[in-house]
């Protein structure tokens, strides 16, 4: 549920109490109940609501009414609805989907706000699972270049800290973000708290104190204990004081005294600025010690059917999502199949053009040779005549008596013109007829390569009718399954079998998530190296010259805090 929603309902919602509101005058767990009923929130122990008073944070009591708390007088009064206390490991202790959600808007906004310092490397990967949760699998046809250009997805510092452009630092992300495909939005947002669980500021809650010298230090709040740190030193304690080595913590007035279990070591004293402050700092000692207290025991009746229902909906979703998969895999394979078949359909249609446009020319040639051939022969036919003509000419000249020798000269010297003539005539009509007959083999070879060229179209013809019928034989079903699902026709049945699978499974993925941490490391490792040649050495904060020292010396969270063991513990009196 987005903000904008979600005000939109507690409004409704409030409008709806008006009347009841005049009658009896709400309490905080009343206004608190609202908001965990219009989100369907049931781990409500983690959250609170929030308001401010002169610069100094403060949360609604549950046992007191609203307006008898210190909120200030303008209207509208405004609260807000955040996460108090954390979890010690959120993949275990978050069971709700909305509690994950939540956990996830918090932590990104404190990051982004540097509110939580977070490494470079580490501000990439966990961007790759915040785009993951929001637009799904990539896909590079819809993911283009430029695709994130408007989303804020980095701490300002890291963006001041190296000399990159928005287009590198996209391509880094987006490089990390195309390895998570797979991945639901609920399954990213808890990669995203499992990562962010492990910086050094995450769930401590800060306050400036002074010691009884007078030096002013920083106590840390958190699902683990309690924190000394130095006001410029906010990731490595001085001094821890774990959950379960207190005895008792109490305050007068300013002054807070931490009496640890073993005798041998002094008690801690520190002033706090203001009493309101201590009222604080008291709260979130008493509701950290509670949840780690709960942790340790057995989980309750009600947490124990909230984490059934978990591993039923889980396994639910997870089987929704194997049926999803199955089903584009097979809407997939059948576009491909039909994408094949119209791209044969059009190869036929290409290979029936073709032979269109060769039997076109083979017909043009066709009329051409028996045009050709046509005025050959009529060529034959006229020089034959004029043969013939000369002939008889030859024979009237020989019949005509020439008495004089000239004239007998003369015309024995015609004769002679008429007889080569006559042969010259002869000569060519044999010629003339002989190409003819030439042009008619080739009219006839035309014809014949015309009458191949209709054989090709035909079969070509018949076989795209075929591949018709094909296509439209193997064309999508209308009845092909749709992407959109009624929760109403799925129904499972989960039993002692299914359990144990799915325990199985569990275990596996314990298993290969050790390994992809390994393989997370050594990507962070690659990346922390690929961007310190672009760092500017003169940009880098305090904190960054901290985390490198830590690094360098293979400090982490976890290995500066001594874990408290599960066994032999002594309640804490507080």
């Amino acid at each position: 549920m987005n903000g904008k929603s979600f005000t939109a309902s507690l409004e409704k919602q409030l409008k709806c109490s008006s009347s009841e509101k005049r009658q009896v005058k709400w309490k905080g767990k009343d206004l608190f109940d609202l908001v965990c009923r219009t989100l369907g929130l049931r781990e409500t122990w983690f959250f609170g609501l929030q308001y401010t008073i002169k610069d100094t944070v403060a949360w609604l009591k549950m046992d007191k009414k609203v307006l008898d708390h210190d909120v200030p007088t303008e209207e509208p009064k405004t609260f807000h609805f955040l996460a108090k206390f954390y979890p010690e490991n959120a993949e275990e202790e978050l069971v709700q989907e909305i509690t994950q959600h939540l956990f996830f808007l918090q932590v990104k906004k404190q990051i982004l706000d540097e509110k939580i310092f977070c490494p470079p490397e580490a501000s990439v990967l966990l961007a790759s699972y915040a785009v993951q949760a929001k637009y799904g699998d990539y896909d590079p046809n819809v993911h283009k270049r430029g695709f994130l250009a408007q989303e804020e997805l980095l701490p300002k510092r890291v963006i001041n800290l190296y000399q990159m452009t928005p287009e590198m630092w996209e391509e880094r992300i987006t490089a990390w973000y195309a390895e998570h495909r797979g991945r639901a939005r609920d399954e990213a947002e808890m990669e995203y708290l499992k990562i962010a669980q492990d910086l050094e500021m995450y769930g401590v809650n800060y306050f400036a104190i002074r010691n009884k010298k007078g030096t002013e230090l920083l106590l840390g709040v958190d699902a683990l204990g309690l924190h000394i740190y130095d006001p410029d030193n906010r990731l490595t304690p001085k001094i821890s004081f774990p959950w379960n080595e207190i005895r008792n913590i109490s305050y007068s007035d300013k002054e807070f005294t931490i009496k640890p279990l073993d005798k041998k070591i002094d008690v801690f004293k520190f002033n706090s600025s203001k009493l309101r402050v201590n009222k604080l700092i008291l709260q979130l000692c008493i509701g950290n010690h509670d949840l780690f207290m709960r942790r340790r025991k057995a989980d309750s009746l009600e947490v124990q059917q909230m984490k059934a229902q978990a591993r039923e909906e889980k396994a639910r979703k997870q089987m929704e999502r194997q049926c999803l998969a199955r089903e584009k895999q097979m809407r997939e394979e059948a576009e491909r199949t039909r994408d094949e078949l119209e791209r044969r359909l059009m190869q036929l249609k290409e290979e029936a053009t073709m032979a269109n446009e060769a039997l076109m020319r083979s017909e043009e040639t066709a009329d051409l040779l028996a045009e050709k051939a046509q005025i050959t022969e009529e060529e034959a036919k006229l020089l034959a005549q004029k043969a013939a003509e000369a002939e008889q000419e030859m024979q009237r000249i020989k019949a005509t008596a020439i008495r004089t020798e000239e004239e007998k000269r003369l015309m024995e010297q015609k004769v002679l013109e008429a007889e080569m003539l006559a042969l010259k005539m002869a000569e060519e009509s044999e010629r003339r007829a002989k190409e003819a007959d030439q042009l008619k083999q080739d009219l006839q070879e035309a014809r014949e390569s015309e009458r191949r060229a209709k054989q090709k179209l035909l079969e070509i013809t018949s076989k795209s009718s075929y591949t018709s019928m094909n296509s439209s034989t193997t064309a999508l079903p209308t009845d092909l399954p749709s992407f959109n699902l009624i929760s109403e026709s799925l129904s499972f049945d989960f039993k002692d079998t299914d359990m144990k699978r799915l325990s199985m499974e569990i275990e596996k993925e314990k298993v290969e998530y050790m390994e992809k941490s390994k393989h997370l490391q050594e990507q962070l490792n690659e990346l922390k190296t690929e961007i310190e040649a672009l760092k500017l050495k003169e940009r880098e904060t305090a904190l960054d010259i901290l985390h490198n020292e830590n690094s360098s010396r293979g400090n982490s969270k976890h290995n500066t805090i001594k874990k408290p063991q599960a066994q032999g513990r002594r309640p804490i009196c507080i």
